[in-house]
């Protein structure tokens, strides 16, 4: 241990469960060397539009995008103007929310990846028999017969959460037979959830990838069942990733402009990878050298980090540093990365920071408290991203670094909000008194919430 503290230094505080921010110093946007292209993400985006009759015929609730799976992007003067002050600090620039909680079906950021590769596996199974050609109205997904055939075959998936409820409930929907492997970490409301949409639920007296581990073993097992691999899937990363032209258009109607003059930051929660990989890989492919990404990892969690610091990936976890990997972040709860992601953006991504738990809870109640607006507490972790980049010595030299300086007042920061709008009443209530001091939401204000 004392040679990769060596090695290392900042492992020390790492190991102490202390908040650190880490730049990549492998950090190159012109060094793409992946094998995914462009024309890849454009492809996704084309099933996506495929199947928004479908999506929109099913999920009343997507009709006002007309079955696409998106949402807003909003200013929020009040929590920037709160933030300076706690901090205080100046947050040079523009302070928008991703409102990735919003999004509708499953509420989260798996939305995306997860939904979009249970769409191509059902496109993929209706062509190769003969049911379906893309010239179609996808809204025949929606027939008995569509139903009846799906129900024949499986689909599988290990979750702390939010990719089990979003791969749950869009598989459910097509008829298809799912099983969820859910950890240990995996909050009771998402389970009741799942099942209460028909879906199966295996659930683990261990963590995230004993979970993934047993729920490919078992499909391995079964040649009618498809395995939704978070850790090495493409697909979910490719759908993750559609939203950068999607994020242009939202940024140009606001008039906020992405170029050298005017830097995008980006702060996204992180577990194993997939998700906010997904989008960083989109966003680079997007804006380039003018987009810099950060991911947020919980104190006792800081997987992505240790396996990008070290290059060892998957080969090590944060057992391996005396570290516990319990942390009420449910969906940042993994031990060890996704190696096919950290390969993959390893040069794109600016570097990672940590947060303590109790801050997610604390960020929580200040963000309802100043914009209505209500997270679960994994989904507070980008908040603090652009804290540390300008309070930390490492961020002011990672700004000087890469001649942002200069341009900060024209800088846009976007905190990605991963997940919330599906928590019950109840629950949201808990978290919200986790982060306050002498002070009780009211159950109006609860039921009221965005």
């Amino acid at each position: 241990m004392q040679n990769w503290i060596e090695e290392y230094p900042l492992l020390q505080d790492l190991i102490k469960m202390e908040e650190i921010l880490w730049i990549n110093p492998d950090y190159d946007a012109k060094n793409d060397k992946s094998t995914l292209t462009n024309h890849d993400i454009l492809k996704a985006n084309q099933r996506l539009q495929r199947f928004a009759p479908y999506i929109e015929t099913v999920f009343p609730e997507t009709a006002s995008s007309k079955g696409i799976i998106e949402s807003p992007l909003v200013e929020i003067n009040k929590m920037k103007e709160s933030l300076e002050q706690n901090y205080h600090l100046n947050i040079p620039g523009t302070l928008l929310l991703k409102c990735d909680h919003a999004l509708p079906i499953s509420g989260s950021i798996k939305a995306r990846g997860g939904i979009y590769e249970v769409l191509k596996h059902a496109e993929e199974l209706a062509l190769n028999h003969g049911l379906l050609k893309t010239t179609d109205s996808y809204i025949k997904f929606a027939s008995s017969e569509f139903r009846q055939f799906f129900s024949s075959y499986k689909i599988a998936v290990g979750s702390t959460g939010n990719l089990g409820l979003s791969i749950g409930i869009m598989s459910a929907q097509l008829g298809f037979q799912v099983t969820v492997h859910m950890s240990l970490d995996a909050k009771q409301w998402k389970k009741e959830l799942l099942r209460s949409k028909g879906v199966h639920v295996i659930e683990y007296p261990s963590d995230y990838s004993k979970a993934v581990e047993e729920g490919r073993k078992q499909a391995e097992a079964d040649p009618t069942c498809y395995f939704i691999d978070d850790e090495n899937s493409q697909d979910l990363f490719l759908g993750y990733a559609v939203i950068a032209s999607r994020l242009k258009k939202q940024l140009q109607n606001l008039n906020i402009p992405v170029d050298k003059e005017h830097p995008l930051f980006i702060y996204l929660p992180c577990g194993v990878g997939g998700g906010p990989g997904g989008i960083t890989f989109g966003l680079k492919k997007e804006f380039g050298e003018h987009v810099h990404c950060f991911f947020a990892e919980p104190t006792h969690s800081p997987c992505f980090l240790i396996g990008q610091m070290t290059g060892l990936q998957d080969k090590v976890s944060v057992f391996d540093f005396g570290l516990d990997n319990r942390t009420d972040a449910d969906g940042l709860a993994v031990g060890r990365p996704s190696r096919f992601v950290g390969k993959t953006i390893g040069h794109m991504l600016s570097g990672c920071y940590t947060v303590q738990d109790q801050k997610l809870y604390t960020l929580l109640r200040e963000l309802a408290d100043q914009e209505n607006i209500f997270l679960e507490p994994s989904a507070l972790a980008g908040f603090l991203g652009p804290i540390q980049l300008i309070l930390q010595s490492e961020g002011k030299k990672f700004l000087v670094n890469q001649h942002l300086h200069k341009n900060m007042e024209k800088a846009t920061h976007i905190v990605w909000a991963t997940g919330g709008s599906m928590v019950p009443n109840h629950v949201m209530e808990e978290y919200y008194r986790r982060g306050a001091s002498n002070h009780v939401m009211s159950n109006d204000s609860i039921s009221n919430r965005n």
